[in-house]
């Protein structure tokens, strides 16, 4: 079985430097009293320099921004990578914070051979700006060590992987500071030179627990993995290197999730009509901002669209320190069907409807767009009422035709019809509220011309009711 690891030595860091338009001094700090553990391009630069205090650090470089290392967000942006390789790769380990692990051999055949497997993460890589060291091996924790030491290739040779753990320094293993201590001192300073001594002796100078992750590396003991599965829902978390104070400056690092949403939503074949935006604050309640479009959609332009129009009737009540996107509501693409030979179908067209219906609700709130729907009730002054566009609506492709134009109460007919269309239709309901009404309807072309909706009620009165376009 071969495998491929994926180490990212700077991933909080570079985590950080995805919501920043332009690059900019950054390091990670840790520790009692703290010391620059990480640092970008820039800030080495600028002379900073890893083990440096941040006072110092930050005399070195202006502007310097100083992050607190916190692995459980680097977990969490840990599965987001996983996230995105899970649709490479079906069998992937997590090893929080900094690494994934992935069945490689199984995957050779899909991508073409081995290289087009890592030329294609290497390329996934440098789209997303995340700097990674890759190494294949025959077992999970040979392509482990040879990943975090930066001595992998790209290869399923087991003489050529064994060749390159025999030469990695014991220094480079996940062996503890005593152990690595003695075995130095032993004059073994090779993972080769351990490997060769008898697996009695190894227990015995060394401890049971050393000598079987020794033999895990050589792949002569078990060393099951766990499955990581991608969650139902989409999550992208997104933090600031410096608090945001205007709700405009949300739409940068907005529009990379939006990007990987949309990427999401063709991986699956399916739209979305209803996306949550969550704003965190340093010292307030989470700020949650709904965004709906009045159809299924999947284009990270479209919602950007309407982002932006939400982002600007909302202030900020704190600087944002932080951006989520959540969906978790997934519908099925339907194929286009009715393309004519110049493009202009009825899909395109309906699609132009619902994109001008999303803006004008983002723009002026979900409730200020309304539409007629169908009631339950035989009365025409009661058989409709108005709706807020996110609600469904009634089809009606078996109804009795019914009139455009509604008047507010029936005024009486002056002359009779020149030419009966259609009835009649007799509607006897409300008896139940106190306001019966028993009527025949029909359809009628009056002298004017005009096509009118008339009824007679029970006094023998003709009245008209309301006008067909």
């Amino acid at each position: 079985m071969l495998w491929l690891y994926l180490h990212f030595p700077h991933l909080l860091l570079e985590h950080f430097s995805q919501s920043e338009t332009s690059p900019r001094p950054m390091a990670l700090v840790s520790g009692y009293p703290p010391r620059v553990t990480q640092l970008n391009p820039e800030a080495a630069r600028a002379g900073v320099t890893i083990g440096q205090s941040p006072q110092t650090a930050s005399a070195l470089a202006d502007g310097l921004q100083l992050i607190p290392a916190d692995m459980e967000e680097q977990a969490r942006v840990l599965e987001q990578q996983a996230a995105w390789l899970y649709r490479q790769a079906a069998r992937i380990s997590l090893y929080p914070p900094d690494g994934l692990l992935v069945e490689a051999g199984s995957l050779r055949r899909l991508h073409g051979g081995l290289d087009n497997l890592w030329r294609t993460l290497e390329a996934e890589l440098g789209r997303r700006h995340l700097s990674a060291q890759l190494a294949c091996g025959s077992t999970p924790l040979g392509a482990r060590l040879l990943a975090r030491s930066n001595s992998g290739h790209c290869t399923d040779d087991t003489r050529r992987l064994r060749h390159s753990l025999d030469s990695l320094d014991i220094g480079h293993t996940d062996l503890d500071e005593r152990t690595i201590e003695r075995l130095q001192r032993m004059g073994l300073h090779t993972l080769g030179q351990v490997l060769t001594l008898p697996d009695r002796e190894l227990a015995r100078r060394l401890g049971p627990e050393t000598c079987l992750m020794l033999q895990k590396i050589e792949g002569r003991a078990a060393d099951p993995q766990s499955d990581w599965q991608p969650p139902p829902y989409f999550h992208r978390r997104l933090d600031f290197a410096e608090d945001v104070e205007h709700s405009s400056g949300l739409l940068f690092p907005l529009q990379r999730a939006l990007q990987e949403l949309e990427t999401e939503l063709r991986w699956r074949q399916q739209h979305t009509d209803t996306l949550q935006l969550e704003i965190r604050h340093r010292s307030q309640p989470v700020t949650s901002l709904p965004l709906r479009s009045t159809a299924p959609e999947h284009r990270a332009s479209a919602f950007l669209d309407l982002a932006h129009l939400k982002l600007d009737r909302h202030t900020l009540e704190a600087p944002a320190i932080g951006l989520s996107l959540k969906v978790r509501r997934f519908i099925g693409r339907e194929a286009p069907t009715g393309d004519d030979l110049f493009g202009d179908t009825p899909n395109a067209r309906d699609e132009a409807r619902q994109h001008l219906l999303s803006r004008l609700q983002a723009r002026l709130g979900e409730d200020a767009l309304h539409r007629p729907t169908l009631r339950a009730d035989h009365r025409p002054e009661q058989a409709w009422t108005a709706s807020p566009m996110r609600a469904m609506a009634a089809t009606a492709s078996d109804l009795p035709r019914r009139p455009l134009w509604l008047l507010r109460a029936p005024q009486p007919l002056q002359e009779m019809p020149q030419l009966w269309l259609a009835g009649p239709e007799r509607i006897s309901a409300g008896w139940w509220d106190g306001e019966r009404v028993q009527r025949d309807y029909y359809i009628a072309r009056l002298h004017s011309g005009q096509t009118g909706w008339l009824f007679r009620d029970v006094t023998g009165g003709w009245f008209i009711h309301g006008w067909f376009g």
